[in-house]
Order: C-alpha cells, then sequence, then structure tokens
C-alpha cells in the first residue's frame, strides 16, 4: 500500500540530488517567472486555505500553464460546470473562488506539513503513483531533471491511460524542477520540514481508511481496471467512483460524497448476498416495537408496518424520524410493573431473541454484541450517548456539506460556509459516521433491554 510515510525518505533523498538538466534551464527559468507573476494571487489562496502559495503555483502550472480564466482542479474553464473529474464543480466567479474549492475537495484546507517531503507527495497524488510500479521517478515530478531520462536515469511516460511506454521521455518540466528553480529567484520561499503540531494526522490521512474501504469495495463490484487499494483518491479511483454513480442514479462528480460511500456499501453487501441493509434492519425493529406498544383502545398494533409506507432510508431526515420513532415506541413503559404479569422487558427480550434468530448470520447473531462492535473502551466513552450524537451529527453535516463555501457570502450562509472551508471533508466523511452512531446506538439500547441490563423504568407522578 503506498502511502506517505512508505516514500517520504524517497521523496527527501531525491530533492537533495535533484538539478536541473543545463539544456533545460533556460526553460526552467522562464516557467519559474510565470509563476513568480501570480504570486500575489497564489498568495490570496493562501490567506483563504493555509495552502502555501507557491504549492498553489505548481498545481496551476500542471494543471493549465497558468491560465487564470480556469479551474485549478482539472484545468477546465473557470465559468462553466466541470464536465470531468471532479465533475460538477462550478461556475465560479474568479480563479480563487475555484481554487479554494479544489483545494478543499484535495483535503489540504487545515494541513500543517507542508515540508518538501509531503509537498512532493501531493503533487504526485494529482496524477497518480504509477510510476512506481514500473520503476521510474515520475515526470510529473522531475521531467527535465537529471533524475529522470537518459542517461542518468530511466525513461517512460504512460501516453495514454493505462498504457506504459518504457522508452518515452515526457518533454514537460516537472513540478519538482519548476519549485527548485523558483527557489533560486525567489529567496522568500522556505520548506519547513518540522509540522506545527508533532504527531498531528495529516487531513487526507485520516480520509484514507475509508477510501481504502471504498476502493476494496468497487474492486469487489468490479472496478476495471482494479484499483489500487492505497487510500488515495486518485485519477482511477475517481474514474471508478464516476462510472458507479453514472450507473446507480447518483449525481456524477467522481467524488465519495457521503451518498456514494452509503450507496457503493450497500451494493457491496448484495453482491455478497448479505441482507443487514439498515433499511431491513428497522423496519424488523420497527415491527418489534409494534408488538411491544398496544394503541389507545387496548389493542395490539398489527406487527408488520407495509412496505409502501416507509420512508425511502436514503433520505436522511426520513431515516432519522424512523430512528426518533423507535426509541419512543420501543422504550420500556414508565408505570410500575405487574408481578403477575409478564414485563415489558421480558416480552421484549423474547422477541428480540427471535429477531436475533432471523438476523442470524453464519451462527452468528448480529445483535448481542452491539456495544463492544468497536472495543470496550470506544464503547465505554459513546455509552448513553451514541443515538444523540449520532442523530445530531447527521444532521448538522447533512446541512454544512450542502453549503458551498464563498468568501463572499453573509449571513448564515457565509457563516456555514467558513465552517465548511475550516474543516476538511466535513461533509464528505462524517454523514456515514454519524449513521451509523445513531443505528449502533438504537441497536445497542435493543440490546441492553434483551439482555435485561437497561436501568428499570422511573416511575412517574
Amino acid at each position: 500500500m503506498i502511502s506517505f510515510e512508505s516514500l517520504k525518505a524517497e521523496y527527501e533523498r531525491n530533492w537533495a540530488r535533484l538539478e536541473i538538466r543545463p539544456g533545460r534551464l533556460a526553460e526552467a527559468n522562464a516557467v519559474a517567472r510565470k509563476a513568480l507573476n501570480g504570486k500575489a494571487t497564489y498568495q490570496q489562496i493562501e490567506r483563504l486555505t493555509g495552502v502555501p502559495w507557491h504549492f498553489a503555483a505548481l498545481c496551476h502550472y500542471r494543471e493549465s500553464n497558468f491560465d487564470f480564466d480556469t479551474y485549478l482542479g482539472n484545468g477546465e474553464p473557470l465559468h462553466r460546470v466541470t464536465t470531468i473529474v471532479p465533475k460538477g464543480r462550478g461556475p465560479f466567479a474568479t480563479f480563487v473562488d475555484g481554487a479554494v474549492d479544489a483545494f478543499r475537495i484535495e483535503n489540504f484546507v487545515g494541513a500543517q506539513d507542508w515540508g518538501i517531503a509531503r509537498m512532493l507527495f501531493r503533487l504526485e497524488a494529482f496524477n497518480g503513483f504509477g510510476y512506481h510500479a514500473k520503476g521510474v521517478n515520475s515526470p510529473y515530478l522531475y521531467g527535465g531533471s537529471t533524475l529522470y531520462g537518459p542517461p542518468e536515469a530511466r525513461a517512460g511516460k504512460f501516453v495514454r491511460d493505462h498504457v506504459f511506454d518504457s522508452n518515452h521521455v515526457d518533454s514537460q518540466l516537472g513540478t519538482a524542477v519548476i519549485l527548485h528553480a523558483m527557489m533560486a529567484l525567489d529567496s522568500s520561499i522556505t520548506l519547513d520540514d518540522a509540522p506545527q503540531f508533532a504527531g498531528r494526522a495529516e487531513p487526507e490521512d485520516d480520509a484514507a481508511a475509508t477510501i481504502v474501504l471504498m476502493q476494496q469495495a468497487l474492486n469487489k463490484l468490479g472496478a476495471n481496471p482494479p484499483l489500487a487499494e492505497d487510500g488515495i483518491s486518485g485519477p482511477k479511483t475517481r474514474a471508478a467512483v464516476s462510472q458507479f454513480q453514472q450507473h446507480n442514479g447518483l449525481r456524477d462528480t467522481g467524488l465519495l460524497d457521503a451518498a456514494t460511500v452509503a450507496a457503493i456499501t450497500r451494493a457491496t453487501q448484495g453482491t455478497a448476498g448479505q441482507t443487514a441493509d439498515l433499511s431491513h434492519v428497522l423496519t424488523r425493529l420497527e415491527d418489534l416495537a409494534q408488538v411491544l406498544r398496544p394503541s389507545s383502545g387496548g389493542t395490539t398494533l398489527p406487527a408488520t408496518i407495509p412496505g409502501n409506507t416507509l420512508p425511502a432510508t436514503n433520505d436522511p431526515i426520513n431515516l432519522f424520524e424512523r430512528l426518533f420513532s423507535l426509541v419512543n415506541r420501543a422504550a420500556p413503559l414508565p408505570a410500575p410493573v405487574n408481578p403477575t404479569t409478564p414485563a415489558p422487558v421480558d416480552q421484549l427480550k423474547q422477541v428480540v431473541d427471535l429477531l436475533g434468530a432471523l438476523l442470524n448470520k453464519d451462527g452468528k447473531p448480529m445483535l448481542g454484541q452491539v456495544n463492544g462492535a468497536l472495543g470496550e473502551t470506544i464503547g465505554k466513552l459513546l455509552d448513553g450517548k451514541k443515538t444523540a450524537l449520532g442523530i445530531g451529527g447527521s444532521l448538522i453535516t447533512a446541512l454544512l456539506s450542502s453549503v458551498t463555501a464563498s468568501p463572499n457570502a453573509g449571513g448564515l450562509a457565509g457563516l456555514l460556509g467558513t465552517i465548511v472551508s475550516a474543516v476538511p471533508g466535513l461533509g464528505q466523511f462524517a454523514m456515514p459516521i454519524s449513521l451509523a452512531l445513531a443505528a449502533w446506538g438504537v441497536l445497542g439500547k435493543m440490546e441492553k433491554w434483551a439482555q435485561g441490563t437497561a436501568p428499570p423504568p422511573k416511575l412517574t407522578t
């Protein structure tokens, strides 16, 4: 698996050895001067995102050769909606607006480590890490230097998707070469190798675990070509995500938003023959609640709810309403327990035992270890709080993820936009986590009642 830590030493070693070929030096200096001409604009981006201005300049060079009428994320025209990954972005009023959006998608906003190794890692991620498998230094970084191409080093280029020509030499200058030339012309550019907070994970590292799971899932679903399960949302991964979105009626962006993560997870469960879909579990839990709670007239409510009356579980608001309703209906009755009749908890235990048998998978009931599913320490930390945290967090992240950050917005929209920009990936990955917490909390309550470990009902006066 490719990771920053596995490549860090190589980047540092290559940077220390980097020499611009004499025949390319004049060209490198000319490109570096173009980058310096846009310094004021790049510094605006740095003030809004924390991304160093010289890094923004390097991205701009490779994506669109310093054209300020393009979107930094893919080089498409700035004033229309993008049609290649990342799709559906824009239009943007200014280059700065588009750059802020692109860096937010890449989880660069809020990053602390901008040393040379991390910077080269992020630059190479834009283009993909396929050259490592070919034993060639990436021309995206080192083109025009003695680290790429004969006689000092190996040549080679991906001339088109998935086609590598070992004899082809990329003629474009690499970003590390341009940075080297920029530093020779502008002494204000410094590379701080020490993050402000030692040991702090970078935003893209936090997202890597989810990306790996999605890459594994897409491979199970038949991604072609198969994806490297490296935790990096590179060009191939985004193309596979885009293809999945097109085939499943989702908004085609190529990005792993909350809806796409949920859909990929559901699709993977379907291919494995599993029936533990959240809607399936909720439906059975609702049936359980109906058995426990008699109607006001004293008759028992139907044990099943017609399927066509259930709201779609891909609508977060409807899902939360069902969770709230389930907790309210299935909670033990706040009244004295009559010793001559079965206690509500006992009734619940019998039905949950039946439910556990129905949900039994490979001889292991799905209920019974719910609160221990993520480990004893986390379980104790979140005990009694999972449902509230999950529901509240999901509502908040649903709201924030729908807001497009804009430096010109005012009022509530401006405030929410500021929050979204300040917390990279907030809506993209927090929603599935919050939703899982909510479902985990509800199932945990069921488990406690079934095992008789729930606190006794409080008497009301």
